[in-house]
């Protein structure tokens, strides 16, 4: 008697937030998510999406949009956005400006992902002009912000008016239920109890209410997850990230990423090693085809209409070759070449 086979997979898109490499400049890097997205296209991937930070020793990716318009300039196909631009720290015209200049260049292949965090510390928050209770003025910057495309702004926000730019809403604090409410696209994160992540998904489709822009409800989930040619190797490839998550939850800085050779838990202290533990646990690791049953089945858990991996380790080489296996598994329509060695 064979076993079941594995539920469908839905679209598998990527987000690269740029995360830098001890003794590797942050320029270096910017490049590589470059020379990533082009891969990510060839092998079949439906977006690249890239983040937003500032300040943080261990994330070059400061300037979302504009990073958006290297990867958009540099690939002809997969749809590019952000993961997400957060508007407590712009102002809602220059945002809608600098997605409708991309939506100008790259018609018909621009994201636009909208999140409300504000700076990690204090003086990050002061030298962007902002505070912790920005974020609780989100709603009404997305409003604002939705009301430049629909033309409906007591001024015009060229070239963005009359646009149609996809609005995601990442799903942190209250994004959710605003997601919901506007009848937009929402990104949750995959939490280590799949029932939690369920019950997320229920919530907003019980919750939203059809737009102009969405008249169903759509998740994107968003998973680490890592593939190897074995479980072992797969797994130390997530742990460079979990340290560096450790130590900014437990120290305030994130830093740059360390091999995964050089991770000591041994040398962590009790706070530090367990959020280790706890950003250990919220990793999928596996070969491709261990790793792809297990997204096919968090998929039909939570009914996600999309998948956004992510994976940062310390050789770029590595995450690349992750990406391809996982392609070659699921089908992707990219390249018809297997997995690396």
């Amino acid at each position: 008697m064979t076993s079941a086979a594995p539920p469908p997979l839905p679209p598998l898109s990527v987000l690269d937030r740029s995360l830098t490499r001890e003794g590797t400049p942050p320029q270096q890097v910017l490049r590589e998510t470059v020379a990533f997205a082009r891969e990510a296209e060839r092998l079949g991937y439906h977006r690249f999406w890239v983040s937003e930070h500032h300040a943080v020793p261990g994330v070059a990716g400061s300037a979302p949009t504009v990073l958006a318009a290297a990867v958009a300039a540099a690939t002809s196909r997969i749809r590019v956005g952000t993961g997400g631009v957060m508007l407590p720290n712009h102002q809602p015209l220059v945002v809608a400006e600098q997605f409708g200049v991309l939506e100008s260049l790259h018609p018909g292949r621009i994201d636009m992902g909208l999140g409300r965090s504000t700076g990690f510390t204090e003086p990050v928050r002061r030298a962007l002009r902002t505070g912790k209770d920005a974020a609780d003025r989100f709603g009404d910057q997305l409003d604002e912000l939705l009301a430049y495309f629909d033309a409906a702004a007591p001024l015009p926000a060229l070239p963005a008016g009359g646009l149609r730019v996809p609005a995601y809403v990442l799903a942190v604090g209250s994004g959710a239920q605003l997601a919901a409410e506007r009848g937009l696209p929402v990104v949750l994160p995959a939490r280590r109890e799949s029932e939690r992540t369920a019950a997320a998904v229920a919530e907003y489709r019980s919750r939203f209410r059809p737009s102009r822009r969405a008249e169903e409800p759509h998740v994107v989930l968003a998973v680490n997850a890592a593939a190897a040619a074995t479980r072992e190797r797969a797994s130390l490839l997530q742990r460079p990230e979990a340290r560096s998550t450790a130590v900014s939850r437990t120290r305030g800085v994130f830093p740059p990423l360390v091999p995964a050779e050089e991770v000591d838990e041994s040398a962590m202290g009790r706070q530090e090693h367990r959020r280790y533990t706890e950003a250990r646990e919220g990793q999928l690791h596996g070969t491709a085809e261990e790793v792809t049953a297990a997204l096919s089945a968090l998929a039909a858990a939570t009914e996600a209409d999309e998948l956004l991996l992510t994976l940062n380790t310390y050789d770029p080489a590595d995450r690349l070759d992750s990406y391809r296996r996982l392609a070659h598994a699921a089908g992707l329509p990219g390249p018809a070449s297997g997995p690396g060695g």
